[in-house]
């Protein structure tokens, strides 16, 4: 057997170290500054010098939807971010590059009633801007209890506004507000009373005689006969009055010759 030291034996053992750990004391809601180190499609991953490279989502790069992390990143930049999570068992740091308090459409509720900005107008209403990233839009039919024909009767732009949420889109980003909804409801029209009808006089309809159909047909004959008669008078006044002219014409005539 040889007896040459065995090499394994005098070299020093190698210790294996642990997973390096994050040392640095980190909190949720924590503003850290980083760098871009890597871009993927769903995310960015920020060295921000604590040995583990922390992740940005791509939902978290912006209040808008965005394609992708290369149209609002690139590897090498240096950015400023907040801490999200901190998932200490697997050593993991979400981050966002949204300042606290930033909202987005994400955080919007139906229902819930906001403060903002109208920044254009259209013929069929108003944009909103209520801070998520997404204007709202306030139809014509939405501002106000009674018929509006044009959205620039209401509001103008610039203009702040109190508004309520009623539908939300998240996929494709659109929101639909309401100032109608926050306005006092309008007090039902009194009942127009109605006019006074004169009750008929039910004497004088006693009084009137009614004639029946045949009644009515003997009276117009009558009155046709009487005519008959009253024209025929004449025709034989006429008649009598010519014989008398005559007879007279004649004699004045004879007087003549004598």
């Amino acid at each position: 057997m040889s007896d040459q030291p065995n090499p394994s034996q005098n070299e020093p053992q190698i210790k294996v170290l642990p997973k390096k750990r994050i040392v640095r004391k980190l909190a949720v809601g924590q503003e850290v500054q980083g760098r871009v180190k890597r871009l993927t499609d769903f995310g960015a991953f920020i060295d921000i010098g604590v040995g583990t490279d922390a992740l940005v989502h791509v939902s978290e790069m912006s209040q808008r939807r965005i394609k992708s992390p290369k149209d609002v990143l690139k590897v090498g930049q240096e950015v400023t971010a907040w801490i999200k999570a901190l998932d200490k068992a697997h050593n993991r740091i979400s981050l966002t590059l949204l300042p606290p308090g930033t909202r987005t459409i994400r955080d919007l509720e139906v229902g819930e009633v906001l403060t903002g900005t109208v920044t254009r107008i259209t013929n069929y209403g108003a944009f909103v801007d209520i801070g998520v990233g997404y204007d709202g839009m306030v139809h014509v039919k939405e501002m106000a209890h009674d018929f509006v024909k044009h959205p620039s009767d209401v509001v103008q732009e610039g203009q702040e506004v109190q508004v309520e949420v009623i539908k939300i889109n998240r996929r494709r980003g659109l929101i639909d507000l309401s100032m109608k909804n926050l306005l006092p409801e309008p007090e039902p029209e009194e009942p127009e009373e109605p006019e006074e009808v004169a009750e008929p006089d039910m004497a004088a309809e006693e009084e009137e005689e009614v004639l029946s159909p045949f009644e009515l047909a003997l009276l117009r004959a009558q009155e046709k006969r009487s005519k008959r008669k009253e024209k025929k008078r004449k025709k034989k006044a006429w008649y009598q009055e010519t014989e008398e002219d005559e007879i007279i014409r004649r004699t004045l005539e004879l007087a003549e010759r004598d």
